[in-house]
């Protein structure tokens, strides 16, 4: 038995790897979607009180990941470069397909005034981001320590969209103009480039999954509807501009395909309750 969960824990963070690189596409959302949401933010924030049980499984899903990210970087890249809308349309309709089990996540049955200002912060949040100025944290001519210590706060603050829902990494890379040079780093394996980008972000998940998992338990309905926020905020981000001719059509079953994709794996991954 436990070794089919290692197994299923790796192929998940296999695919979250692969598509956490994808501007617009959140890493928590699909974790969310793939059942494996909570038990990351429980193993990382509550990582002592069984520490054998939780290296075992964040050194499984972190190498998984790891090996998605090598293996679809480029592929993806290209795919990207070579038909732009028609894969923006697909990742729009992959985040729109997680919307569902994020609101049944949040456990709210009957929507209030109050759980429609909690989605409206998480959308203003998002927009927010997109007004950062670019290439803010890409470090420019700078040199030495400076340059590593720049790319260690990059880690930390995209450690942020890396845990919740919603919020793509990748876009966080690209809004700080350092999404480039991290997918050359990554298909060239630059340790000097990728290392402080490592600990900040493990620095960052630590700080992150903590508060998170106490939001969570606190005020799991409010929670989870701010995060809704940050999914459909992130669905504007990731549109590719409007199709021109034949595209339309393309573009259509394109974002249909990508609904479906990602509906299909939320219903018939088995997901546990959101704690109240």
């Amino acid at each position: 038995m436990k070794k089919k969960e290692h197994i299923l824990t790796a192929l998940k963070g296999l695919i979250i790897g692969g598509t956490m690189l994808v501007p617009g596409v959140s890493g928590g959302s699909m974790a969310m979607i793939l059942g494996i949401y909570n038990k990351l933010i429980s193993s990382v924030s509550s990582f002592f009180k069984d520490k054998k049980n939780n290296i075992i499984f964040l050194a499984i899903f972190v190498a998984g990941a790891l090996l998605g990210m090598l293996l679809f970087a480029s592929p993806l890249e290209a795919l990207i470069n070579r038909f732009p809308r028609q894969m923006g349309f697909f990742f729009i309709g992959a985040v729109a397909g997680g919307i569902p089990i994020i609101y049944k996540e949040s456990q709210v049955t009957r929507i209030r005034p109050k759980h429609i200002l909690y989605i409206i912060a998480g959308i203003a949040l998002v927009v927010l981001i997109s007004f950062l100025p670019e290439d803010a944290f890409s470090g420019g001519s700078s040199t030495g320590v400076v340059k590593y210590l720049i790319l260690m706060l990059s880690g930390i603050i995209c450690a942020v969209a890396l845990i919740l829902p919603g919020i793509s990494v990748s876009y966080m890379f690209l809004v700080m103009g350092i999404h480039d040079s991290l997918m050359h780093a990554i298909s060239s394996l630059d340790i000097l480039f990728l290392l402080p980008m490592a600990v900040g972000l493990g620095l960052g998940v630590i700080l992150t999954t903590k508060l998170l998992e106490m939001a969570m338990k606190k005020f799991p309905h409010a929670t989870y509807m701010i995060i809704l926020g940050f999914v459909l905020g992130s669905i504007a981000d990731a549109f590719p501009g409007v199709p021109m001719g034949w595209e339309w059509l393309i573009c259509i079953v394109m974002l249909l395909a990508g609904f479906a994709a990602i509906f299909s794996i939320s219903y018939f991954t088995e997901l546990k309750p959101a704690k109240k």
